[in-house]
């Protein structure tokens, strides 16, 4: 059976302890919003009645964020320092 994108949240969260909070703060770094109320739905069992689908776009996101809190902030681009224009 292949993991969802649910199974790999949860999976992401347990592994690095994150809280609700944390995971909010992970996906502001990439401006993406997201409630409380929807990382609920997201963890919850498939069978509860307010299960929501973790979508690849909440997952893209969360993952980019994530390397950005573990990693840290990518440096400008050194060498170039206007656009080539063709």
């Amino acid at each position: 059976m292949a993991l969802t994108n649910n199974d790999i949240m949860k999976k992401l969260r347990v592994a690095h302890k994150f809280r609700d909070d944390d995971i909010v703060k992970i996906c502001e770094l990439v401006d993406f919003k997201v409630s409380k109320s929807e990382l609920g739905a997201i963890f919850r069992n498939e069978k509860h009645p307010k299960y929501v689908e973790c979508g690849d776009q909440f997952l893209r996101n969360f993952l980019n964020g994530l390397v950005i809190h573990l990693r840290g902030p990518m440096p400008p681009p050194k060498g170039r320092s206007t656009p080539i224009n063709h």
